[in-house]
């Protein structure tokens, strides 16, 4: 199986065709087999020991689910261990429903202990619920905007607009530069101290992964890089990112001088195996592309 990125995945069968299928999205919600993931503001509801996110079935859910036609606060996420699965997004205000069944948290800190497909299962349903929350309008006229497509869209209300909106997801590059057995790592302003971690930005427009890589290194560290490698991606949900995850060469046989140019860090250097195996700098968190970046660079060199 393959290594997957903490919340990526192709766990959820996402039944593109069944989206605009109005007659079958009715039935499914009101199926007993379908699982509804509760999404309070932006925590997931989870319990149990070990943890494990809660999927209520649709008796659990009925009092939130808006029955209005256009179905503002729920959406099909897809086919989850072969059952349809919706997001229902609830208000976080006063105390949070479902204390008998476990407690809402921060996504950010159960990627890592969540089994793997519903921490995807999870990060899909936030994405969509925060997106909704911030795209009530059309972009383009400023009239309303509804959901459609089972919520995986919204549509302009203005008929004579009639645009279709779609997720936004922010394309961001992060890269580990080597340079032999040392590798360039920063940290920002406000990190928990003696926190480092590998350099990232986002792609601007008209720019390739690979531009945006040499860019954004030089931009923060002043060090040019030659090779680009592609490693893997991960989706970010917070809100709505996607890391795409590079390994990069800085340029042979030319003395490069550490300076932050545009002082988005606070710092950056030049750290061996030796010295990331010592403890510091403390690396990025476990849940991170990151940190994953970091350690399979590690884990090719067993020999210190």
């Amino acid at each position: 199986m393959e290594n997957h990125n903490v919340f990526a995945g192709a766990f959820v069968d996402r039944s593109g065709e069944m989206r605009k299928d109005a007659d079958w999205l009715e039935e499914a919600l009101t199926n007993t087999e379908s699982r509804f993931v509760p999404v309070w503001g932006d925590h997931c509801l989870v319990g149990g020991d070990p943890l494990e996110l809660v999927l209520l079935k649709r008796r659990q859910i009925e009092s939130y689910l808006d029955e209005h036609h256009d179905r503002n606060n729920q959406t099909f996420l897809g086919l989850f261990r072969g059952k349809p699965a919706f997001a229902v997004a609830i208000p976080a205000e006063g105390t949070p429903p479902y204390a008998e069944l476990g407690e809402f948290q921060d996504l950010r800190y159960l990627g890592s202990v969540l089994p793997a497909d519903e921490a995807n299962l999870a990060a899909h349903a936030r994405g969509l619920v925060l997106w909704h929350g911030s795209q009530q309008f059309c972009g383009h006229c400023g009239s309303s905007a509804r959901p459609d497509s089972g919520g995986n869209s919204r549509r302009c209300a203005n008929l004579d607009c009639n645009r279709e909106l779609f997720p936004r997801v922010d394309p961001a590059i992060i890269v580990l530069v080597t340079d032999g057995d040392r590798c360039l790592l920063g940290r920002q302003t406000g990190w928990p101290e003696g926190r480092y971690s590998t350099i990232a930005g986002f792609v601007e427009a008209g720019e390739s992964l690979e531009d945006a890589v040499r860019r954004e290194v030089y931009e923060e560290t002043n060090i040019r890089v030659g090779a680009v490698q592609y490693h893997s991606s991960q989706p970010w949900p917070f809100p709505s990112s996607l890391m795409l995850g590079f390994v990069a060469k800085a340029e042979s046989g030319v003395e490069q001088e550490i300076r932050l140019n545009d002082r988005e860090l606070e710092d950056a250097g030049w750290f061996t195996r030796k010295e990331l195996r010592s403890g510091f700098p403390k690396l990025p968190f476990r849940i991170s592309i990151a940190r994953r970046l970091v350690d399979d660079w590690l884990n090719a060199d067993s020999t210190d």
